[in-house]
């Protein structure tokens, strides 16, 4: 460098300098040449530079530097810069130890200083630290500005106090600052996130209103939040508005619609905006390609999502790790195992180094296809190729192992795993016992418990939900409650799943006081009921009987503020039919969806056909059926069943021979006892012809005994098959006697008749 190199020279080279370390390299060398002094300029910027890459050690020698050559009371702005970059990093107790020094370093700390740490603070969620630190900003008579009104406001939109926050923005005007914009969409958005819609909607009308636009950056933060929910009409209605007033959508904003649409689930939509994208000469970027490729992948359409990364490619644009893996990851989730091996192959040929994500995803969906030797040799390749051996690549060959019944190899892995400078975690513990539990292997997976606490791994709530639901499948009540009382010598405070387990494994057990007890300690414990809970509840208080508590207890969740479902209507419904209340019953189904809004379902419908075909009551049973399919709720194997029991019943038998032939033609298999009721009605009715039509067309639709299948030879097929049908109807006391004989006899002269005709 000659004589004539200046401080904005050096300033501008560390700018543009990519390689921090380089960067300072140069602006050590620069200190040699004769007559040049490094300023506040230069130490800001090499600063900076370290910081932004998170290079501390040498940032912080750099300051101490700076601190002797350049005078301390101009330095705020470095130091804010460096509590910035320690914030970005997560160093957020660095960045407040920088802070407190300012004093100690005579550099009085302003206005601008108290709102970058409070925002650090924020940005971490150390919410009760940043009104100690705005009430200190107070006391030391430093007035705040219009952005520290904003960062408040932040602070308590995270908090979900959205109202406080609008208190805190009306009251700018009185404090001498203007109706802000940006701090106006911060609280907008508080409010969309705590589900307030109307009054977000109303106040960014009202700022509109007020002549205050947001910019384009305001605006985009505020349908991000809309966006992560999923609700992208709301997000449209905000569009419309500001597009009126002259504000144009930018890539950013396209991006946040289309991430919005793919987490709804509309990829046709999302489809659609980015080809509009061009029309508009906007063009897409990586991000706005991977967050399709992601949205497709997630929804299963891997085939759509490789065509939209062949076609990112196709534009110029290079792929990156995370869409690689994206649609790696899709089609092992899809099975397609040699899809994502073409993808891998070519990425690899294209410079991608697969990483723990990419290896994951391969064992992951190799061990779901069962293709187990396989998944091993990726994972054995994965460490071979230089992968640091991690807990999460174990962890995900462990499942797999275990979703395949291979318990011993997974434990195997485990005691491999501390050999691999890689401990397992109680996680690790959690997926075998899980798998254990699943095998019916309680007891194992209870030694496996205690194995894990002998080496101090400590139990989590998942891993005693698992034994205590394990135990309950298997009605083995007095481990589970043993398990629970374990729970608390550990300090693991039971949840509302751990004690719907004990709730559903009691109702099972058919210990309906039982099941009352431990839902009074569940409540005593301080644990909330959810909706499964009162629905275990309510089977358990009308399989004893006791309809009226049950529907007490209906009552009494509403109160709670729960919407029953379905399940909850259901449930009482059989509970009043069970108890011979059909008229109470069929009332609450009425109610179901006109007064609570609750869709019916099939099996509500069943639950009634079934209730007024017991009734002997036909042509309610009939009317319902008709509704079925009137409301979108196909009717199933069991409702025709259940139609053709009662139309038998009835004496209606032309109906349930009609319905039961109707049914057996479009591929619906009825029970043997059902087909047996229809040929027994008829064979009474002196009907014989008609039964033995239903026995042929059982036989063309393959409703034959096993021993049917072993008859090679068609000719012998079809002239056996018949008879052993009816044999095996007769066996099963499917027909009676009677009916055997008529049936018998009739295939018999079916077939003197067939060949009759044949000669």
């Amino acid at each position: 460098m000659g004589p004539s190199v200046l401080p904005k020279h050096v300033a501008a080279v560390v700018k543009h300098q990519k390689d921090p370390l380089k960067a300072l390299e140069m602006f050590n060398s620069v200190k040699k040449e004769d007559g040049f002094k490094h300023t506040l300029l230069t130490y800001k910027c090499m600063i900076d530079k370290l910081g932004f890459h998170g290079d501390f050690e040498e940032m912080e020698k750099l300051l101490l530097e700076m601190r002797m050559n350049v005078d301390n009371s101009l330095l705020e702005g470095v130091y804010i810069g460096v509590m910035r970059n320690y914030g970005r990093k997560g160093k957020v107790q660095e960045a407040v130890d920088v802070f407190e020094r300012l004093d100690f370093y005579n550099c009085e700390p302003t206005v601008l200083s108290y709102n970058a740490i409070m925002n650090i603070l924020v940005e971490h969620r150390y919410f009760d630290q940043v009104h100690k630190v705005y009430m200190r900003m107070r006391k030391n008579g430093i007035v705040p500005d219009v952005y520290t009104f904003t960062v408040r406001i932040k602070s308590f939109c995270r908090t979900r106090r959205p109202h406080a926050a609008l208190r805190l923005l009306k009251n700018m005007p009185s404090q001498g600052f203007q109706f802000n914009a940006v701090a106006c969409c911060s609280v907008i958005a508080g409010f969309y996130e705590g589900s307030h819609h109307v009054e977000a909607y109303e106040l960014f009308n009202e700022m509109l209103r007020l002549g205050s636009c947001p910019n384009i950056a305001a605006f985009n933060k505020l349908i991000h939040s809309l966006s992560k929910k999923g609700d992208v009409l709301e997000s449209e209605k905000l569009l419309n508005k500001v597009l009126k007033r002259g504000l144009s959508p930018n890539l950013f904003t396209y991006n946040i619609f289309i991430q919005g649409l793919c987490r709804k689930g509309a990829l046709t939509e999302a489809i659609s905006l980015l080809d509009s994208m061009v029309k508009k000469d906007l063009t897409p970027d990586v991000v706005t390609y991977n967050t399709l490729i992601s949205g497709l992948c997630k929804n299963s359409k891997v085939v759509e999502a490789e065509y939209y990364l062949h076609k990112m490619v196709n534009e110029g644009l290079k792929p990156d790790g995370f869409t690689y893996n994206a649609v790696i990851d899709g089609y092992c989730k899809v099975g397609m195992i040699q899809n994502a091996d073409k993808i891998l192959n070519d990425a690899i040929f294209k410079g991608f180094v697969p990483d723990e994500f990419t290896y994951c995803s391969l064992i992951n969906g190799l061990c779901q296809d069962g293709n187990i030797d396989r998944a091993m040799a990726v994972f054995k390749k994965a460490l071979r190729e230089g992968l640091k051996p991690s807990i999460v690549l174990y962890n995900t060959l462990v499942k797999g192992l275990t979703q395949q019944g291979l318990i011993l190899q997974a434990l195997q892995l485990m005691n491999e795993m501390s050999e691999s400078c890689c401990s397992p975690n109680i996680w690790t513990y959690n997926i075998v016992i899980n798998g254990l539990c699943k095998m019916g292997c309680i007891a194992d997976a209870n030694n496996l418990v205690n194995d894990a606490i002998a080496k101090g791994y400590i139990p989590d709530i998942f891993t005693f939900n698992t034994l205590i639901d394990g135990y309950c499948k298997q009605l083995k009540m007095e481990n589970a409650i043993e398990i629970l009382n374990t729970m608390w010598s550990h300090d693991v405070t039971p949840d509302v799943i751990t004690y719907n387990s004990l709730l559903n494994g009691l109702c099972k057990a058919a210990k309906s006081d039982d099941v009352m007890e431990t839902f009074k300690m569940m409540i005593e414990k301080g644990c909330v009921p959810n909706i499964i809970t009162y629905n275990i509840l309510i089977d358990s208080l009308c399989k004893a009987h006791k309809v009226t508590e049950a529907f007490n207890l209906f009552e009494e969740m509403e109160k709670m503020g729960l919407i029953p479902d379905a399940v909850t209507f259901g449930t009482l419904i059989n509970g009043f039919c069970n108890n011979g209340d059909v008229h109470g019953a069929y009332q609450l189904f009425r109610r179901m969806e006109q007064e609570y809004k609750v869709s019916y379902t099939t099996a509500t419908y069943n639950i009634m056909i079934n209730a007024f075909s017991e009734k002997l009551d036909i042509n309610m049973a009939e009317n319902l059926l008709t509704e079925m399919g009137d409301k979108g709720c196909p009717p199933d194997s069991y409702t025709y069943r259940v139609m053709i029991d009662g139309f038998c019943k009835t004496g209606n038998v032309n109906s349930g021979y009609r319905l039961l032939s109707e049914n057996i033609e479009k591929g619906f298999i009825p029970s043997l006892s059902t087909i047996g009721r229809v040929i027994n009605c008829l064979c009474v009715d002196h009907r014989v012809h008609k039964a033995v039509g239903i026995v042929h067309l059982m036989v063309r639709k393959g409703i034959v005994p096993d021993v049917v299948n072993t008859i090679f030879e068609a000719d012998k097929r079809e002239i056996a098959s018949p008879k052993i049908v009816v044999e095996d109807l007769l066996k099963k006391s499917n027909i009676t006697y009677y009916a055997y004989e008529l049936l018998f006899d009739g295939i018999r002269d079916k077939k003197l008749q067939k060949k009759k005709a044949s000669k």
